[in-house]
């Protein structure tokens, strides 16, 4: 395979890049991406091919036990970013902006040069048109920007819960118009969480950035999912991911299955998304 993913056994061979997402969505190829946070898990990520890793604000609930994302501090992610980072040095590493820490456009800078310095190679920030300036300024400095919308979990509180964005006509017209915004404004990648898979495909299609889907169809450049739902440790799992553990004999077996059940198309299959 093209950009690095050679075999199973010898995994990334080069550091994956901004270009190499760009040039793998302008040929069709699809690219991996899993959220995780600690060193030993990054560097099986990187020996079984994983181009994209996350280092989430998801580990407020995955690791450290709270029931959503709003309490987890810049500390806490510059600690994970770290600790991913010493693990991998060919995977393509986001780290999550937490919670209110890019409020205005000079927040953000001084809190994603932070998120930078401790290893990651992009930032991701949640949030549509309001946040054009701040993705203008950041990338005139240097710093990528990963956009996301959808069901954006930082506004949990907002939305009432985790529900799928995008159902009615309104919604969806606003999250289109935001993608194309954010693509305008620099974004060099966008995450698409819960939303229909037409407008999936639809802002796909539209965007010049590639765009990582989560509960969002198979027509997205790329895939992500938690490592706990790749191996099957979520409690109650969300619709949208899957156990690969079970069809695999180890860890690394269960990263490479959810990599080629992606790069072929069979994952995500119509159980997973939202119509």
């Amino acid at each position: 395979m093209p950009y690095g993913t050679i075999t199973a056994d010898s995994g990334l061979t080069k550091p994956i890049t901004i270009n190499t997402l760009r040039k793998m969505k302008a040929e069709g190829e699809k690219f991996i991406t899993v959220a995780l946070y600690d060193a030993p898990m990054a560097a099986m990520a990187q020996k079984t091919g994983v181009e994209v890793l996350l280092v989430g604000d998801s580990l407020g609930m995955t690791v450290l036990g709270y029931d959503s994302t709003i309490p987890v501090t810049m500390e806490q992610m510059i600690y994970h970013v770290e600790a991913v980072r010493r693990g991998n040095n060919k995977s393509l590493i986001m780290g999550d902006m937490p919670f209110m820490t890019y409020a205005t456009p000079e927040q953000a800078m001084t809190n994603a040069t932070r998120i930078m310095q401790a290893g990651a190679h992009m930032v991701k920030i949640e949030g549509g048109e309001w946040l054009v300036d701040t993705v203008k300024m950041l990338g005139d400095r240097g710093i990528p920007v990963c956009a996301h919308l959808g069901l954006t979990p930082q506004s949990v509180n907002k939305f009432g819960g985790f529900r799928v964005q995008g159902r009615n006509d309104e919604q969806a017209e606003q999250i289109f118009n935001d993608a194309l915004a954010l693509d305008k404004a620099g974004a060099d990648l966008l995450v698409l969480e819960c939303v229909p898979v037409a407008l999936a495909k639809r802002i796909t299609d539209a965007v010049s950035m590639p765009v990582i889907g989560i509960g969002a169809g198979r027509d997205t450049d790329a895939q992500v999912l938690v490592i706990n739902d790749i191996l099957g440790l979520t409690e109650q799992p969300p619709k949208f991911s899957k156990n690969f553990l079970v069809e695999a004999e180890d860890i690394p077996g269960a990263l490479r299955k959810y990599a080629a059940d992606v790069k072929s198309g069979i994952f995500p299959s119509d159980e997973h998304n939202f119509g």
